[in-house]
């Protein structure tokens, strides 16, 4: 090996070493972003909750949105039967993991 071709690859590795720091922390930046975004469209879509919207909690639940009050939401499960939800464990249908954006409630 070569006095030239040794430092060509000594120049090599560093960027590699500067390539492999570098896209665990831009991993870490897009991951917080993303979270960032999914949790600013959740609060907007529960701030939005009308009466009379189905929607299901975080727990499984669903139900028909029967009240609203500041920060808690009276949820018909069925017939005469209302219970009372904070309103940050509520997620509007259209939000639900696994439906499709846009899909009515299952029929």
């Amino acid at each position: 090996m070569t006095l030239a071709t040794g430092a060509a690859a000594a120049q090599g590795s560093g960027t590699m070493s500067l390539l492999l720091l570098a896209l665990p922390i831009l991993l870490l930046i897009y991951l917080m972003v993303t979270q960032r975004r999914r949790a600013r469209a959740m609060t907007q879509a529960q701030q939005g909750l009308q009466v009379g919207q189905e929607v299901m909690t975080t727990a499984g639940m669903h139900g028909v949105i029967q009240g609203l009050e500041n920060d808690v939401v009276h949820l018909r499960i069925a017939d005469g039967v209302v219970v009372r939800h904070d309103r940050r464990a509520i997620v509007p249908l259209s939000m639900a993991p696994g439906r499709p954006s846009g899909q009515g409630p299952a029929a």
